[in-house]
């Protein structure tokens, strides 16, 4: 065992990104029964909405899973008492402070991690007490950092500042990804894009053909100014990127951003005018398989390559 599968009791160092509209309790619970951490993405959910993938959640799986929160999310206040009250024992949280809900987390019971984006946050999210946290590369999909900092510098720029367990995510899809990582310092890595593609993903089919299709160069990070996001270049990407051709105010990119474009073209696969968000990582999935094997593939590789690594010889 090491850190992570200490801290959450787990077989694998492999955490299931909550991503928005693609992770429910069938992805969440396909990947705890495999082995890793599945992770219900409440970014998506309306409270009660949330309350019911939690309670299939539990059916569908005896092993330990956990929520993933938005901090921004307007209606926080009773999506914390939903997982405290539905016994949910793990808690992802990001895009806000941790010093937020971390000690009301902590006192119902509740392992909480952070996701940051450099290590200056990483420590801040320590001094809050969290139990480990979540370093993301902008190599990542969907909401990023602002700072453009790659996994490969961000992982050993973390682990140099914190001694809480580190999980690295941003790029990473398969076990030479995740030994990479791990020999840079992580203690485990939290996969998003590789999953998304997966039978158990609650995204639409359009979106995971869309994502085995990408590749090198087919995203790009953008709306800054709102918050960041890598977007797989359709017709949207290309007319947000013309609306910066004329300096737009942030007004003029909530307006076209509008509403519910994630949910439209991720969940309703709406591949034209819809919110693509993918990682870059995406050019290495070729194939929608299932969960579990997603995971043994990731273990079987990681294997192979440690030991490649042990008969190297400089």
């Amino acid at each position: 065992m090491n850190k992570i599968t200490d801290l959450f009791k787990i077989k694998y160092p492999i955490i299931q990104g909550g991503m928005i509209w693609n992770s429910g309790y069938k992805l969440a619970s396909a990947v705890s029964n495999a082995g890793g951490l599945g992770l219900i993405g409440a970014g998506s959910m309306y409270p009660e909405v949330l309350r019911e993938h939690i309670q299939k959640c539990k059916k569908a799986t005896s092993k330990p899973f956990g929520v993933n929160v938005p901090m921004l999310y307007p209606n926080i206040e009773e999506i914390m008492k939903i997982i405290v009250d539905e016994g949910v024992k793990i808690v992802f949280t990001s895009a806000g402070n941790p010093k937020t809900w971390t000690p009301y987390l902590k006192e119902n019971g509740i392992t909480v991690v952070h996701v940051v984006s450099s290590s200056v946050f990483a420590l801040k999210a320590q001094d809050a007490g969290v139990d480990a946290v979540v370093a993301e590369g902008f190599e990542a999909g969907g909401h990023n950092g602002r700072e453009e900092t790659t996994t490969l510098t961000l992982i050993p720029m973390v682990k140099e500042k914190i001694s809480i367990p580190l999980i690295a995510a941003g790029g990473i899809a398969t076990g030479r990804g995740m030994l990479a990582t791990m020999i840079l310092g992580a203690d485990g890595v939290q996969v998003g894009s590789r999953f998304a593609a997966s039978l158990e993903s609650s995204a639409h089919e359009n979106f995971k053909e869309t994502i085995i299709n990408v590749k090198e160069g087919d995203t790009q990070l953008t709306l800054k100014e709102l918050a960041p996001v890598r977007l797989i270049k359709n017709k949207f990407y290309q007319d947000v990127q013309q609306l910066y051709e004329k300096c737009p105010t942030k007004e003029e990119l909530i307006g076209l951003l509008g509403r519910a474009r994630a949910k439209r073209g991720m969940f309703e696969g709406d591949l034209i005018e819809g919110e693509l968000e993918i990682g870059q990582i995406a050019g290495l999935i070729h194939e929608i398989k299932p969960a579990a094997a997603i995971i043994q593939e990731m273990i079987t590789d990681f294997e192979t390559a440690r030991k490649e690594i042990n008969n190297f010889d400089f």
